[in-house]
């Protein structure tokens, strides 16, 4: 196997990274969405990938998971890399992507069923499975129906189901908890904590502080397509607050309000006369 400098990371960890990360880089036109990065994700590690709008995070994971094909650079999941060998790292991965592709004339139920044979699992495991995932993500009542008519919410936890029936060894979620209630999102962390707590990994990105600091042992800040910070969360925010460690690390500059004054004591506006 390919060596790819993992030693850093496995002296501190006990094992070899989930994700290998060197000089990745994408290009679209003049433009670098991801600047030669390196970055290496823990294997076992509930990890944060952040960053302001634009910064390349989305990117990035879509090369990570062979959905996007890079410029240049290495990727390797579980020790595989990824364009070598498509096929064994979608057999690790789950994923659940910040833009929703799914087969909208299927139900609920169908889908997961879909999923798991083309899991290559057994129908009856795939049935069992199903119907845990839906009860657990508040599904079942929605099981027969179509997703064409689920809500954004719905449609986020059944493709979050979809994404751990198989029972993957790395999973990568993209701003997850967009659109899902504070009841859902509850029962979704639960569900990441449970999954991380058997040896899995879980790469999310987001833009809610207090999610990946309730959630992350480790983060990496990205900010115009490079990875600006990266390091256990703890050692990332230096005792302070991980909001005030991401405005330092991407330079974001106080802003004044004080120009918008009128929006204290306005005074009414005067109405034009009734007709």
């Amino acid at each position: 196997m390919t060596d790819y400098g993992a030693a850093n990371v496995a002296a501190t960890t006990g094992q070899a990274p989930a994700i290998v990360i060197r000089r990745l880089t994408k290009l679209f036109g003049p433009l670098a969405a991801v600047a030669t990065i390196d970055l290496d994700i823990p294997a076992g590690s509930f990890f944060g990938l952040l960053g302001p709008n634009g910064a390349g995070k989305s990117t990035t994971l879509a090369m990570v998971t062979g959905l996007l094909r890079p410029t240049g650079g290495q990727i390797w999941v579980d020790g595989i890399d990824v364009w070598s060998n498509p096929v064994e790292v979608k057999k690790r991965i789950g994923v659940v992507p910040e833009t929703l592709l799914l087969f909208e004339r299927l139900t609920g139920s169908e889908l997961l069923q879909y999923v798991g044979i083309l899991r290559g699992l057994d129908a009856d495991i795939v049935a069992d499975r199903s119907k845990d995932l839906l009860e657990v993500l508040a599904l079942d009542e929605a099981a027969n129906k179509l997703i064409v008519d689920y809500s954004q919410g719905m449609r986020k936890k059944i493709s979050l189901a979809a994404a751990l029936i198989h029972a993957p060894k790395i999973l990568l979620l993209d701003e997850p908890f967009e659109s899902v209630d504070p009841v859902a999102v509850r029962v979704i962390q639960s569900v990441l904590r449970r999954l991380v707590d058997g040896g899995a990994t879980v790469i999310l990105s987001s833009h809610v502080m207090a999610t990946v600091e309730d959630l992350c042992q480790h983060v990496a800040i990205m900010n115009q397509g490079r990875v600006v910070v990266t390091g256990p969360i703890d050692e990332v925010r230096a005792g302070g607050r991980l909001d005030d460690a991401f405005a330092r690390a991407v330079g974001a500059e106080v802003v004044d309000a004080s120009t918008l004054s009128w929006l204290q004591g306005r005074t009414p506006v005067d109405e034009p006369p009734m007709l």
